[in-house]
């Protein structure tokens, strides 16, 4: 699980909007280790550098909005 990453961007997030607004974070082991403009690019870049689950990617915005959003991966099982 990546909470410590989570807790981390919640803790911050004044700050990190101040520094990086609008930006597409990667946080690993509760620092900023990269920003993007693109989530695509972000989410590629640091699958390839860090390995997946590794990593958090965080759109750097204000509000609770922005950390409440739930995304569906495809997932195929095999039975």
């Amino acid at each position: 699980m990546l909470s410590k990453e989570f807790k981390y961007y919640l803790d911050n997030q004044e700050a990190l909007v101040k520094k990086y607004f609008g930006k597409f974070l990667i946080i690993v082991d509760n620092t900023v280790v990269d920003t993007f403009d693109d989530h695509m690019e972000a989410y590629e870049s640091a699958k390839n550098k860090y390995g997946l689950g590794n990593f958090l990617m965080q759109l750097c915005l204000p509000g609770e909005l922005n950390t409440s959003r739930t995304f569906h991966s495809q997932v195929i099982l095999n039975g």
